[in-house]
């Protein structure tokens, strides 16, 4: 963490801030002094919505909605936006109380995520949107592939196999939460009929993804061989 705050700015986001206090509190957790990233990350969430539904309307002009909303929500998650600060190197400048850093909290999706959604809302209100325009389509660039298919969400994906194939309809449930509030684990089960798998995350909704990712990777992996058999 050699680089000047300033310089790191200017390199991570394409300006150099005047004042640098919004971002030195889009980096600050609750569990350390000062006022907290938490303002600044319900700014910066909405600025990320608008700047990636902008840019995904201009570059799938014949995607339908519902395909371009399942564009949007594989973009804007908190591992995606977690992922995007650990690329420009905001896991070593998180501000952390004591034992949120001895917990490592700065390492996991959720206060990263919240970061970067808050250095978001820091660079709008010292820059405006067209500076975080230009950062998100930068930033987020090899993450949109002109050329494949809308992602499916996990749940959704799920869903749609157990009515193809005529399964009970998929049932979650929270097994456990567990650790510190700034860094929580949440355990969750999904099951369709008499089949389910548990997995964790860093949230519920994080938990509730792998879970449905487990589960439909095993369904299918089940069904190929029945496949086969009706084949013969």
């Amino acid at each position: 963490m050699s680089t000047p705050l300033e310089d790191w700015i200017e390199q991570s986001f394409g300006t150099r801030p005047a004042d640098t206090a919004l971002f030195v509190r889009a980096l600050t957790h609750s569990s350390h002094d000062g006022q907290s990233y938490e303002r600044l990350e319900f700014l910066g969430d909405r600025v990320l919505g608008l700047v990636m539904a902008e840019w995904l309307s201009e570059t799938f002009p014949d995607d339908p909605e519902g395909s371009l909303s399942k564009r949007f929500n594989a973009l804007v998650t908190g591992a995606v936006c977690a992922a995007v600060a650990r690329s420009i190197g905001a896991e070593a400048r998180v501000r952390l109380g004591k034992q949120a850093q001895n917990d490592g909290a700065q390492h996991g999706d959720n206060v990263l995520g919240d970061v970067m959604e808050a250095l978001l809302g820091a660079l709008y209100r010292t820059a405006g949107l067209d500076a975080a325009r230009a950062a998100v389509r930068r930033l987020w660039a090899d993450r949109i592939q002109a050329d494949d298919r809308a992602p499916q969400h996990p749940k959704s994906a799920l869903q749609e196999w157990a009515a193809a194939n005529r399964r009970a309809v998929p049932a979650y449930a929270l097994v456990e939460r567990s650790g510190p509030g700034h860094a929580p684990r949440f355990t969750v089960r999904v099951g369709v009929g008499k089949d389910e798998v548990t997995a964790e995350g860093a949230s519920k909704q994080e938990a509730e993804t792998a879970a449905a990712t487990a589960l439909l990777a095993t369904l299918e992996a089940q069904a190929v061989p029945k496949r086969k058999k009706r084949r013969r």
